[in-house]
Formats: structure tokens, sequence, C-alpha cells
């Protein structure tokens, strides 16, 4: 498990590999927002623990269609499926270097972006605290999408489609607490939510996932 891991995270940090991919849309699309609501800094303020919840979820999608093609091309998918590490732990662990490579610097990077949107600073810890807590159940619910759609032709697009309705609980329930937490309410409701969600999908998903793999791969 370890091995695989370590080789998805050299794999994302070569060029093109996808590493800083989601950062740079991240700011984009975040800017693009800012100029497109315009000056009104109340109504940025509103909206941007939403808004930066969004970006942060269609920045999550943009390098999953990589997490099995690569190996799936090459054949090395074959022997990951017959060898005598558990398929699961395989998933878990293509699953978590999605997460260090995209979710964990989306979070880090999260208080700039909310500053640049005029998140209030109350809100600066509690962003950041939902990202890290919702963020790894994207990864693990993009993975079983992209092994649903593993060998497909315009897959990506596919995968999108299977994700985006997935995602919607997580983008709920973490932009809630960025919310929450912004105006100073009470916001354990969400939080322990948002936290049953994650780790039920880290539970159940990669046993799901390996099974779609075996089945795709006959």
């Amino acid at each position: 498990m370890r091995a695989v891991l370590l080789r998805d995270l050299r794999l994302a940090m070569r060029v093109g590999g996808g590493f800083g991919l989601a950062i740079m849309f991240f700011l984009i699309v975040a800017v693009l927002v800012a100029l497109g609501v315009g000056p009104d800094v109340a109504l940025l303020s509103d909206i941007s623990s939403g808004i930066l919840w969004v970006i942060a979820l269609l920045a999550c999608l943009l390098s999953l269609d990589r997490i099995f093609s690569l190996d799936y091309e090459d054949g090395t998918l074959d022997h990951l499926v017959i060898a005598p590490l558990p398929l699961e732990s395989v998933v878990l662990a293509k699953a978590t270097a999605h997460w260090l490579t995209t979710g964990l610097p989306l979070g880090l990077v999260s208080p700039l972006v909310g500053l640049m949107l005029g998140l209030p600073a109350e809100g600066y810890l509690w962003l950041v605290l939902s990202l890290a807590l919702g963020t790894p159940a994207l990864s693990v619910i993009g993975t079983f999408g992209a092994a649903l759609t593993l060998g497909l032709k315009r897959g990506g697009l596919l995968l999108s489609v299977l994700i985006l309705p997935l995602y919607v609980p997580t983008l709920i329930f973490g932009a809630e607490v960025a919310r929450r937490g912004s105006i100073g309410i009470e916001l354990q409701t969400p939080l322990w939510m948002l936290l049953g969600l994650s780790f039920g999908v880290v539970a159940i998903l990669p046993f799901a996932s390996a099974a779609v793999l075996r089945i795709n791969l006959r």
C-alpha cells in the first residue's frame, strides 16, 4: 500500500501529472467569481463560503480520471488486481494520494482565496477545517467514479455527471460549517454530519470501488 501511495505521489509531482492544477483552477475561478459579482463586498462576504466549497469541489474533479487510467493503460492495474495486496488497500492508497495532491493543498490555500472573496476573518479556521474533513470524502467518492468509468471513451465527462450528485451531501455540510463559522453561530450539527459522512465514505466505498474494478477487468 505504501509503495502504491508513493508511486502515485511521484506521478502527480511530474510535469503534467496534475499536482498544482487544482490550486491554479481554484485561484482562477475565485478571481472570475470576484470579477463577476463586482465590488459589492457585502455580497461577496455572504456567499464566499459556499462559493469556495463549490470551486474546491470542481477542482477535485480535474484529476479524477487519472486515478486508474494510467495504470490501466500500461497494464499495472492488472498486476495490482492479482497481487497479494488487497485491492481495497490499493484503492484507498490511490484515494489518499489524490487527497494529498488535491484536497490538502486546496485547504491550505483556501484562507488566501477567502481573503480575496471577503470571507470574514472568523471563518478562516472553519473553512480550512471543513475542507480538511470533507475533501477526503470527495477523493474517495471520485475514486469510486473513476473505477466505474474505467476504460470508457470520454469517461471524464461521464465521470463528472456520475460523481457530482454524490458530492452534494458533502458540499451542503461543508459549506454550512464554513458559513456558520464565519458568522459565529452554532455549527456542531453540520460539523458532526460532515465528519460522519467522511468516515462512512472512507469505510464503505473502497470495497465498492474494488468490486467494480474486478468486474471491469474481467
